[in-house]
């Protein structure tokens, strides 16, 4: 699964949780793109998070 290249973040896992109160699995995906972006002066292809390409951590090319 993709994950973000610049802080990491990933799949996070919990239980969902019905009206009756039946228990199952869960798991939430972070907001991932594929996006090229400047690395050591060079154009790369990354994955990173939405919240990351919003901070400015990452130079879009």
């Amino acid at each position: 699964m993709a994950k973000c290249a610049i802080c990491e973040k990933g799949a996070h896992f919990g239980i969902k949780v019905s009206h009756s109160h039946r228990r199952s699995n869960k798991m939430w995906k972070s907001n991932v793109k594929s996006v090229r972006a400047k690395v050591n002066g060079a154009t790369k292809r990354l994955y990173v998070c939405t919240s990351c390409l919003r901070s400015g951590k990452v130079e879009r090319v």
